[in-house]
C-alpha cells in the first residue's frame, strides 16, 4: 500500500483558498474523478460487513446516500441475501428492489478499495471488531471518509495507528457511538462538564464482562461462499467452527451474540461493546476526550467468579474515581452538589432543581422505534461530509474511550494494578503489560504505514 496521501474528490473543492494553484498541478482529466459531490448528488457509499449491523446501517441511510458496493467475507451476504424482514423489512425491501441491483459485490475489502475506491465517496464499516482498523486505514489511504462501528479497535496500539491515519489523510471519520448525538445525553454531559454537580468524586457504571479464550476448536466443513481465511484476517488462522462466527444469533450471558463477539481473538466482548457507550459518556462529561485514567486496578478481593467479570476501579489524575460495579445498571455521577444518573437517551438529577433548562422531552422521540440508535447519528456524519466539520463522535475521542475498556480487560487478564501514562499511551515501567498493547498480525493483513 502507498503511504502517500491520494487527493480525495471529497476534499478537492474544499481547499478553496488554493484552488487556482491546485488547478495548475492537476491534469484536467482528474477533475471528474476528484470532485466533491454537489448538493444534488447522492453520496456513494460502500458497506464493508453486511451481517446484522451492516443491514441495520443500510436500512437507516437517508435518501441523500446511495449504497453502490457491498463487501462481506461470506458471499451469501451479497445483495441477493439482504432478506427484508423484521423492523427493517420496508427499507431493506426498497433497497433490494432499487440500488442493490446495481451494487458491486466484493468478498475482500482490500480488493474492493483497490478496484472500486474511485467509485466511492465513503464507506461504512460493520465488520467484526478485529477488522475495524485495517479496513478503516485502507479507506483513509483511498481518500474515502468513514463511518466506523464501535468499538473502534481490538488493541490500544492499532487504535492510535488509525488516529494518525485519519489526521494524515484528512479523513472525516465518525464512530458509531450514537449517544454523542442524543440530545439528552449531550445535555447531561455538558451540564456535568460545566460544573452542574460541582467536582465529580466518583463515577459508577456496570461491570461489563470481557472476552473469553476460544479453547480447543473442532474443525467443521466451511460453508459454501465463506472465505474462512478472510474472516480470520489478521488473527490466527484456526480450524473453521461455526461457533466462532455463527450466521444466526444465539443467546449467552442473557443476551444475543454472534459467535465472534465472545472471543478474545476477535473482540473485547461486552466491555468494549456496551462498555464503550458508557465510558464514552463519562469521558465527554468529565472533559477527558483527549486523555484517560492514570491508575487501573482489578478489585480481586472478594471476587470469586471469572476474572473477565471482575469489578475494576480506575483513577484520573485529578482524583476522580471510575468504578465498573456489578450492582449498577446505568452511569452514576457523584458530585459535590448531588447525583446524576444517565442511561441511553435520558438522565435524572438528584436534587432535580439543579437542572432548569433540560431539552424538550419531544427530542427523545426521534430515537424511538426502528433506527432509534443509528439514523440521526448517521445523518450527522453525512452532514459533516459536506461541511467538513468535526462529527459528534470523532476518532481521537473514541480511541480514548475504547482504550479505557481495553485497560479494564488487560488489568483483569494480569490480575494486578497498573499505572497508565495517557500521554505516552504506555504502562509505566511494566514490560508485561506493555506487551498487551498490541498483537501480532498475520501476513497479508499488516497495517499500512499511518
Amino acid at each position: 500500500m502507498h503511504a502517500q496521501q491520494p487527493l480525495s474528490r471529497r476534499r478537492f473543492l474544499g481547499h478553496a483558498a488554493g484552488a487556482l494553484t491546485a488547478t495548475a498541478l492537476i491534469p484536467s482529466a482528474a477533475f471528474a474523478r476528484q470532485r466533491r459531490p454537489g448538493p444534488n448528488d447522492r453520496i456513494r457509499i460502500g458497506v464493508i460487513g453486511v451481517g446484522v449491523r451492516g443491514k441495520y446501517l443500510i436500512a437507516n441511510l437517508p435518501e441523500t446516500a446511495q449504497v453502490v458496493a457491498l463487501c462481506d467475507c461470506a458471499l451469501s451476504r451479497g445483495a441477493s441475501a439482504l432478506e427484508p424482514k423484521g423492523e427493517f423489512a420496508a427499507p431493506l425491501a426498497k433497497f433490494c428492489e432499487t440500488d442493490a441491483k446495481h451494487c458491486a459485490t466484493h468478498q475482500d475489502y482490500r480488493r474492493m478499495l483497490e478496484r472500486d475506491g474511485e467509485k466511492l465517496d465513503a464507506v461504512m464499516i460493520a465488520t467484526p471488531d478485529h477488522h475495524h482498523i485495517l479496513a478503516a486505514m485502507l479507506a483513509c489511504q483511498a481518500g474515502l471518509d468513514v463511518y466506523l462501528e464501535k468499538p473502534l479497535s481490538l488493541t490500544i496500539a492499532e487504535g492510535r495507528a488509525l488516529v494518525r491515519a485519519v489526521k494524515r489523510h484528512g479523513t472525516l471519520l465518525q464512530v458509531g457511538s450514537q449517544q454523542r448525538t442524543m440530545e439528552f445525553n449531550r445535555f447531561g454531559c455538558d451540564f456535568l462538564r460545566r460544573g452542574g454537580l460541582g467536582k465529580i468524586s466518583r463515577v459508577e457504571l456496570p461491570a461489563f464482562p470481557g472476552p473469553m479464550p476460544i479453547g480447543d476448536v473442532t474443525e467443521e466443513p466451511t460453508p459454501e461462499g465463506l472465505s474462512w481465511d478472510l474472516f480470520c484476517g489478521p488473527t490466527e488462522l484456526l480450524p473453521h467452527n461455526q461457533k466462532l462466527w455463527v450466521k444466526d444469533e444465539f443467546e449467552i450471558d442473557g443476551v444475543l451474540w454472534r459467535g465472534w463477539d465472545l472471543f478474545r481473538n476477535y473482540s473485547g466482548h461486552l466491555m468494549t461493546n456496551w462498555g464503550a457507550h458508557s465510558v464514552d459518556m463519562v469521558q465527554l462529561a468529565l472533559g477527558m476526550d483527549g486523555t484517560g485514567p492514570v491508575e487501573v486496578r482489578p478489585l480481586v478481593d472478594g471476587h470469586s467468579g471469572e476474572m473477565r467479570r471482575c469489578p475494576v476501579a480506575m483513577r484520573y489524575a485529578a482524583g476522580t474515581e471510575l468504578h465498573f460495579t456489578p450492582s449498577v445498571d446505568r452511569i452514576v455521577f457523584h458530585g459535590e452538589k448531588g447525583v446524576l444518573r444517565m442511561r441511553r437517551n435520558d438522565f435524572e438529577v438528584d436534587p432535580p432543581e439543579l437542572v432548569a433548562d433540560a431539552p424538550d422531552p419531544v427530542a427523545k422521540e426521534k430515537w424511538v422505534g426502528a433506527g432509534h440508535v443509528a439514523r440521526p447519528h448517521i445523518e450527522n456524519w453525512l452532514a459533516c461530509l459536506a461541511s467538513r466539520k468535526t462529527p459528534n463522535a470523532p476518532v481521537e475521542a473514541d480511541h480514548r474511550t475504547v482504550t479505557i475498556c481495553h485497560l479494564a480487560n488487560i488489568a483483569r487478564e494480569l490480575r494486578r494494578p497498573l499505572r497508565w501514562d495517557p500521554a505516552k499511551e504506555v504502562f509505566a515501567g511494566d514490560d508485561e503489560a506493555n506487551r498487551l498493547l498490541d498483537r501480532p498480525r498475520r501476513k497479508g493483513f499488516e497495517l499500512p504505514e499511518a
